[in-house]
């Protein structure tokens, strides 16, 4: 019966810290910016709750250190208090509220009293700017007063409560920036699915007491993955050790996801800021679990020179092949591939979940397709799930999640499952920005079974196909000409103008016309002989050319050489997988409908494509012809009608 009081409890507490905090900011600040003030002071209440039992003690014994280096300070305070930050400044909210003078400056010396580890928060969160623009219009003070009488302690609130709270009022920070929001906020509905996926296969192995587990986020935005992915392996073992990592480009972001991680007991480490292209900042190191949301169609002309650097390195994780730089998701995608940990003894294996758009299934440029390649021949693609259109705040377009394993089950290896999920929706009562759909729980946990039930899954939402069914040759289709050999004035006159051809070839070419034109090379020089004529090889060649009318009734033509000789403007590329038989893919696909084909599998061009859309299209019915004939009946006889009425007005 308790669960619902913590519910209303944090609700309510959430409600309370955005309304009541809107009052003091209307007129003030953008309505969209409300979040920027709100969450900081919203972190920093938090924080000073959390610190509030060991503060006097804290700041008496870092006191004592003297001039110890800040990270040996930082040392000393977990070690004894086991706290991974502190404050040692004399103030507070309450004491800062209790006065009206100086408000800026004694906040401004109230943050920098944290310790050094959290400091890069306020930056990233622009807290000394907004902490002047709110002094300069007055309402500083009431601020820093209404946030001093919330009680946000961990008595009150756990861990996971309060992480309900802030995702409660960013939530509603987000929907007021629409779809500014979707640069950082992955949608968690998303995320939940992502992760039931992603876990699905990790039952046996989570069990006991000694269960270690790492995940990891390079683009960790507000830090929603990690955590709802750290809460699903606590439901599933609340015992199991579970360490994040994750790192983040965008300042605003790097706060939002380090303070969150903080709020709820995490390391103040445990998301570092930086560009995940130009350097991994957890390089040499792997993980059980890889989340990832990339930016869509994100121009990396900025990071060129370090990646091209890096890609030239062999084995590296951008050596397998370069996008174009107006979109770098697959370099995102190639990276958390080897940001997986190896296979082990015991079969476990790290997995990734990473979202894409539609580009990185079918872009034919040579880096897209040489980075699928080494994805398909590895075979570490596990699975790859559409998502419904609409279910991101910053974009409408459908999106996919990609499954990467370094050890699939037994069953999966060499095998690739397709999961069609976007169908799988509900419409949102309010939009936010792009998103006008979610995935409730029904539709997650059908998608979730039909990713256990792999080959055994229902064929209109799932199939099951292997890396070579990706692979395809462009074999060029060629319909070979049908021609006979005519004599005509026209002809002469071209073969005049050649120094091998005489008027006493005319005789010679009236007597083979209607013969056959594959022959000419036998037929012409043999009555050219026959009339004391030479006949070179360039001239049979010409005479061939020139006296060459199309007859359907001739047999196909080959050259002198006997080459297939092939109809003009008829020419085709037939894309046949690398799990078929060519021959008898021609034979079925091809062959039925132009029986003088003929191909060049030496010529045939290899590449690579995951047509999503095309493996579950089911093609509609089109109306009957009755059924068309009766409504257009139907529309003359109102028009008729209309028309007579007209008539009779007149």
């Amino acid at each position: 019966m308790t669960e619902p009081t913590v519910v209303s409890t944090t609700s309510t507490t959430a409600r309370i810290v955005w309304e009541t905090a809107d009052k003091f900011l209307r007129d003030v600040v953008e309505e969209e910016d409300y979040g920027d003030f709100i969450l900081p002071f919203t972190v920093l209440r938090r924080l000073e709750c959390m610190l509030a039992d060991s503060k006097e003690q804290v700041t008496k014994y870092v006191a004592a250190l003297g001039g110890l280096p800040p990270h040996l300070i930082d040392i000393a305070v977990k070690d004894k208090f086991g706290l991974s930050f502190y404050n040692v400044s004399p103030l507070d909210l309450a004491t800062i509220a209790s006065v009206d003078d100086n408000v800026e400056k004694s906040l401004q010396s109230y943050i920098a009293g944290f310790s050094h580890n959290i400091a890069d928060i306020w930056v990233a969160f622009d807290f000394a700017r907004r902490a002047k623009m709110l002094a300069e219009a007055n309402r500083l003070h009431a601020m820093v007063k209404h946030f001093s009488t919330l009680d946000l302690s961990p008595s009150r609130l756990a861990n996971t409560a309060m992480g309900d709270v802030f995702e409660d009022v960013m939530y509603r920070a987000f929907n007021k920036k629409g779809k500014a929001a979707g640069g950082f906020y992955t949608p968690r509905d998303a995320i939940k699915l992502m992760v039931d996926i992603l876990i699905a296969n990790d039952d046996h192995s989570l069990a006991g007491e000694s269960a270690l587990r790492s995940i990891y986020d390079p683009t960790a935005g507000s830090g929603g993955m990690l955590l709802v992915a750290q809460e699903a392996l606590r439901r599933m073992n609340e015992k199991v050790d579970v360490t994040l990592y994750g790192q983040e480009l965008m300042p605003s972001a790097f706060g939002l996801g380090k303070a969150d991680l903080l709020i709820q007991g995490g390391r103040p480490d445990a998301i570092k800021q930086g560009n995940t292209l130009v350097e991994d900042l957890y390089e040499g190191q792997t993980f059980d679990y890889v989340l990832s949301n990339p930016p869509f169609g994100k121009d990396w002309s900025a990071d060129q020179k370090s990646v091209r650097d890096q890609a030239n390195a062999t084995g590296s994780r951008f050596s397998h092949g370069l996008p174009s730089t107006s979109d770098g998701q697959m370099l995102f995608l190639a990276h958390c591939a080897h940001k997986l940990s190896p296979a082990e003894k015991n079969g476990q294996g790290g997995r990734a979940a990473v979202v894409s758009n539609a580009s990185p299934l079918f872009s034919s440029d040579k880096g897209p397709n040489a980075i699928r390649q080494w994805l398909l021949e590895e075979d570490l693609i596990d699975a790859i799930i559409a998502l419904p259109a609409e279910m991101f705040y910053g974009t409408g377009i459908p999106t996919y999640v990609w499954i990467l394993d370094k050890n699939k089950d037994l069953e999966r290896k060499g095998k690739i499952q397709l999961i069609d999920g976007s169908g799988q929706w509900k419409p949102m009562r309010k939009p936010m920005g792009d998103k006008r759909r979610e995935m409730r729980k029904g539709n997650r946990n059908l998608l979730l079974e039909s990713y256990k039930a792999f080959e055994h899954a229902d064929p209109a939402i799932s199939r099951v196909m292997t890396p070579e069914d990706f692979m395809f040759r462009d074999v060029p289709v060629y319909k070979q000409a049908r021609f006979a050999a005519r004599f005509s004035e026209e002809a002469v006159a071209t073969l005049r103008d050649r120094r091998d051809f005489t008027e006493a070839h005319i005789e010679v070419l009236r007597a083979l016309d209607s013969t056959s034109w594959n022959d000419l090379p036998k037929s012409f020089p043999k009555a050219a002989q026959a009339a004391g004529l030479k006949a070179p090889i360039g001239l049979i060649d010409a005479v061939m050319q020139t006296t060459a009318v199309v007859d359907d009734s001739a047999p196909p033509a080959v050259d002198r050489k006997g080459n297939p000789v092939i109809a003009d403007g008829w020419k085709v590329t037939e894309r046949v997988p690398l799990s078929e038989d060519l021959t008898k893919h021609m034979k079925r696909e091809v062959l039925p409908y132009a029986p003088d084909a003929t191909w060049d599998e030496r010529k045939a061009k290899h590449g690579n494509e995951i047509p999503f859309t095309r493996i579950f299209y089911v093609p509609k019915e089109p109306r009957s012809l009755s059924g068309i004939d009766s409504d257009v009946q139907k529309l003359m006889g109102e028009l008729a009608e209309m028309f007579k009425a007209v008539s009779e007005n007149d």
